[in-house]
């Protein structure tokens, strides 16, 4: 009788042997070089690779099949399409990409924000240093996925990628030999070994600009690991230490001169940086499992962002007057809900914040359809008697918590008391790109607030109040839809509309003040559901003409172009486009400020990206907080979605509100991503629309190509003359402690710095979660043009570790406003680095050896799962392999620690299991079992005769013969006879 389990402290490790091919630096986001690999590269190979292959897990313990081959050439649109369950082929990828491209770009943004700090590189031999960083990242990272904090989450990932990558192209891991990653990187519990000591001597002086071979023989012979010391204004370094080298490296050029890095291939040791890179690529997909295991499959796939549809997203207004809106609010969510539950199509995420005055929120961001329901069901209209309330502040907090691109929907009919927030708002739809719509309620015709009676409350908002609204529903795209409480339930269509999947802009349009105009777009063949909006006042009229020349006018409700209907100021036209693809046109008649929509259902969309030229030891481009600077250049990196085989033609930026138009230059960078670059970009507000080509048939879509294709962004992009920039010190804050963060406001002419501008400049200063903070109100011009100031941010000791905090410094001088927005993660001190420790208790009911009777029989599986003593006790036990009952319950141990039982029963056709249990802090452990097998029963042979020379048939021994048959006997001939005899009947 045998048995077999391991049971493993450590969470398991997945090592890759492939090495990724790459043609483009450990630059941040995209090489200026050449045949380099940057860190979005590695990166995104990495993001791909593992949503892959945790896509291919949940479907085969589904029973669904998963075809695509997993490799080194993924795109974004094969894996969204590979772990589609839907079937459908309308699969939007944008919630997928935009993940990665945040990921990626905070990645990117440490190389600016923290350039000088030795342990976020690992340069300057500061190991223990860049282990911590990593250590508390991903603790913060599991932390924000257990809040169902996404966003933050993806913020804190990207931060701690870039460490790890940077330590294989920094450090001489690579040219020691190593060929897999340093695992003990991601396993705090585990000691950092074999460091060069500080006084060690690691490098010998370059020859000729030949460093090759400039890493001492002992130090490869030792296996000592080192690092290379950098400093952009000092030459400094400990005596006989290697330097990171390059241009920008001051200690590059003190003896031993030269450097280690591997940066691109004209670094030091460029010869090493693919193999730098394909390390990297490793590490960084160990790390990703790393936080599979601790966070579960569908979190982690979440965490990337693949779903099909975006959150639902209400801010609702719970005074005394709005139970007719919230009823609303209810009937349509529940709508969305009951209606898609179970489906692609569920939203990815449900985000509820209420507000009245004089409180705001809570924040509720949950993936349970049921919790959002629970807490919607107790919202009560009570209160609000003096007229105004805080809308922008519950606004704020959901613009904070919604991941980009989000639609965001709010019911109120009252005026903002916090109308000061508006530039803080504006700044979080410009930085964050979600579209944010209001459904405003009983809206007087008087420019002027006047009181009346409603539902026992005095509440009125005039057209000045909705005005704010209006303002910012246009520079996020969205609408202000003005109807009465008796007309809202018609009017919640949109909400509807925005819920399906895959939606995409064509064109969008506001005329301020309004004119008689014509716009034109382009429907392309793989477009569905058309559908126009319009807002104005209720003398507009319109007309609409298909590519085929047909007409259907505003006088026709129903026509052959599509149906419509009218709600307050709001025209819904569903058109039907029978094919008709070409361009469209649509003529709007009206001489007051009115906006115009049309959106579509289509695979094929685009993100985009403000991007700034930073110089430094990592010359490249970086995201740009903030507006763009009037008459400067501008970059966008924008990325089209959906297809691997759309081409860009064109890309512009069209006036909101005229007629203006900026073309761009653009440079395809591979991978669906292309550089568009604005020359001399003129004062206004201006939205990005782009046209291009895609090929007839392509490998990942099953539906008709689109051919030529236009889509709009909904976000305005506005200029200004003035810039403000953040210096954060940190990429997160503890609990409880004070952050300085110092900004920089600068007057600029042209694009660039007005080193002669004087003046001085109001300065306001808000974050979404409402902490104390402190800033100068106004800011004065020095010599550069330029003005310093600092913001003190408290965080209080009760903020959840995990969750984000989002600062928004403005500077404004007349009407002229720009911001900076700095989000910060919330990280806890780190204290329990060791992960849960698993004892077997048995394996008891032994299986059958015949596979054909293991169905008739169970096994069982028991063990005991510890924290320690210091520990934070064990959160969650999981099945990671195995088919079976897993049981768990609680006891308190002989010296008073936390017990975790757990049970495993499992038929005898599944005999292994591996658990995964993960501690409060997010630590993993493992335990692994297998079933015992039964053996035959082993009689001794008769004396005289060994087992080498005989066999055993049920209980009787026989000699071997010279055949290797047992002898015949007389017994044998009679049996040999019976069966003759029956073989005969």
């Amino acid at each position: 009788m045998t048995s077999t389990h391991t049971c493993s402290l450590i969470p398991p490790l997945v090592f890759f042997s492939f090495l990724w091919s790459s043609a483009l630096c450990f630059q941040p986001l995209f090489s200026l070089v050449g045949d380099s690999s940057t860190h979005l590269e590695i990166t995104q190979r990495a993001l791909l690779y593992k949503s892959a292959e945790v896509c291919r897990a949940l479907a085969s313990a589904e029973g669904r099949d998963f075809s695509l081959t997993i490799d080194d050439s993924l795109t974004s649109s094969e894996v969204q399409r590979a772990c589609s369950t839907s079937g459908s082929t309308l699969l939007s990828t944008v919630m997928f990409q935009t993940a990665i491209t945040n990921i990626y770009l905070s990645n990117a943004a440490i190389d600016v924000a923290l350039a000088l700090d030795e342990r976020v590189h690992f340069d300057d031999e500061e190991f223990q240093g860049g282990r911590d960083v990593i250590t508390a990242g991903v603790s913060a990272v599991k932390a924000s996925v257990k809040l169902e904090n996404f966003v933050a989450g993806r913020l804190n990932l990207g931060f701690v990628c870039h460490t790890l990558q940077d330590f294989y192209s920094h450090s001489n891991w690579v040219e020691l030999g190593n060929k897999a990653p340093y695992s003990t990187l991601i396993r705090p519990d585990q000691q950092l070994e074999n460091l060069a000591g500080s006084s060690v001597p690691t490098c010998r002086s370059c020859i000729d600009g030949d460093c090759t071979d400039n890493i001492l023989p002992d130090v490869l012979q030792q296996g000592l690991l080192t690092s290379g010391y950098f400093n952009l204004f000092s030459s400094a370094k400990p005596a006989g230490k290697c330097s990171h080298g390059g241009a920008f490296d001051k200690t590059s050029l003190r003896d031993p001169v030269g450097g280690i890095s591997k940066d691109d291939p004209g670094s030091p040791h460029g010869a090493l940086h693919h193999q730098a890179a394909a390390l990297a690529v490793n590490a960084t997909i160990e790390l990703l499992e790393d936080i599979r295991l601790a966070v579960g499959d569908k979190n982690f796939l979440r965490l990337m962002g693949l779903s099909q549809s975006s959150v639902l997203c209400f801010v609702i207004d719970t005074t005394g007057s709005m139970r007719d809106d919230i009823a609303e609010a209810k009937r349509v969510s529940f709508s969305i809900i009951d209606s898609k539950r179970g489906t692609q199509e569920e939203p990815s995420a449900y985000i509820l914040v209420p507000f009245n005055d004089p409180g705001f929120g809570p924040l509720l961001i949950t993936t349970d359809a049921d919790v959002f329901k629970a807490n919607i069901n107790r919202l009560t209209a009570s209160g609000g008697g003096d007229i105004p309330e805080l809308c922008l502040s519950g606004l704020q907090l959901a613009l904070a918590a919604a991941p980009p691109s989000s639609e965001i929907f709010v019911f109120t009919d009252a005026p903002a008391k916090d109308a000061h927030l508006k530039g803080a708002i504006t700044a979080l739809i410009e930085s964050s790109k979600s579209v944010v719509t209001f459904m405003l309620t009983d809206v007087t015709a008087s420019r002027r607030r006047r009181r009346e009676a409603q539902g026992g409350t005095l509440r009125v908002m005039s057209q000045l109040d909705a005005q704010l609204y209006r303002e910012l529903a246009q520079a996020s795209g969205g609408q202000a839809i003005e109807v009465t409480k008796s007309d809202l339930t018609l009017a919640t269509s949109v909400i509807e509309d925005s819920s399906a999947p895959a939606v995409v802009t064509l064109i969008q349009a506001i005329r301020k003040p309004g004119k008689p105009d014509t716009f034109s777009f382009q429907v392309d063949g793989s477009m569905r559901n058309l559908t126009a909006y319009i807002t104005g006042a209720a003398s507009l009229t319109f007309n609409l003409t298909s590519s085929s020349g047909t007409s259907q006018g505003s006088s026709q409700p129903s026509g052959p172009l599509g149906t419509f209907s009218t709600v307050g100021n709001l025209r819904r036209f569903s058109l039907h486009t029978d094919n008709q693809t070409g361009l469209w046109e649509i003529s709007v008649n009206s001489n007051d400020p009115y906006s115009l929509k049309v959106t579509g259902q289509s695979s094929v969309n685009f993100i985009f990206n403000l991007m700034e030229v930073h110089e430094g030891g990592h010359r490249g481009y970086s995201l740009k907080e903030g507006r763009p600077l009037t008459g400067g250049n501008a970059s966008l990196l924008v990325t089209v979605t959906g297809s691997d085989a759309a081409k860009l033609t064109e890309v512009t930026l069209v006036e909101g509100s005229g007629s203006r138009q900026v073309n761009g230059s653009i440079r395809a960078l591979g991978n669906s991503n292309y550089l568009v670059t604005f020359p001399n970009v003129p004062e206004g507000e201006f939205s990005v629309r782009l046209r291009g080509e895609e090929s007839a048939s392509t490998p990942s879509r099953s539906t008709s190509a689109p051919g030529t294709f236009q889509r709009q962004a909904n976000t305005q992009i506005k200029t200004s003359s003035i810039s403000v920039s953040v210096q954060a010190n940190a990429t997160s804050v503890e609990p409880g402690s004070t952050i300085s963060v110092p900004f920089t406001v600068s007057s600029t002419a042209d694009g660039v710095v007005n080193a002669s501008a004087t003046g001085t400049y109001s300065v306001r200063v808000s974050n979404d979660q409402g902490y104390t903070s402190t800033a100068p109100a106004t800011v004065t011009l020095g010599d550069g043009g330029t003005a310093n100031g600092t913001v003190e941010l408290m965080v209080p000791g009760t903020a959840a570790s995990g969750s984000a905090v989002t600062l928004t410094v403005e500077a404004a001088k007349d009407a002229d406003v720009n911001y900076a927005v700095l989000r910060l993660a919330l990280a806890a001190k780190v204290t329990d680095v060791s992960g849960p420790v698993c004892q077997m208790i048995s394996i008891s009911d032994a299986c059958p050896s015949s596979s054909a009777l293991c169905s008739s029989a169970q096994w069982q599986f028991s063990a005991q799962l510890t924290d320690g003593a210091n520990g934070t006790g064990i959160d969650s036990v999981s099945v990671r392999q195995g088919n079976g009952t897993l049981n768990t319950s609680q006891q308190v141990g002989a010296a008073g620690e936390n017990v975790t039982m757990v049970t495993f029963s499992a038929s005898c056709c599944a005999q292994t299991v591996e658990l995964v249990a993960v501690d409060q802090a997010g630590n993993v452990g493992t335990c692994r079992g297998q079933a015992k097998i039964e053996q035959p029963t082993t009689l001794a042979p008769p004396p005289g005769i060994t087992t080498a020379s005989a066999v055993q048939t049920t209980s009787t021994w026989w000699p071997m013969t010279s055949t290797g048959c047992p002898p015949l006997t007389m017994s044998s001939f009679l049996w040999i006879g019976v069966a003759v005899s029956l073989l005969s009947l």
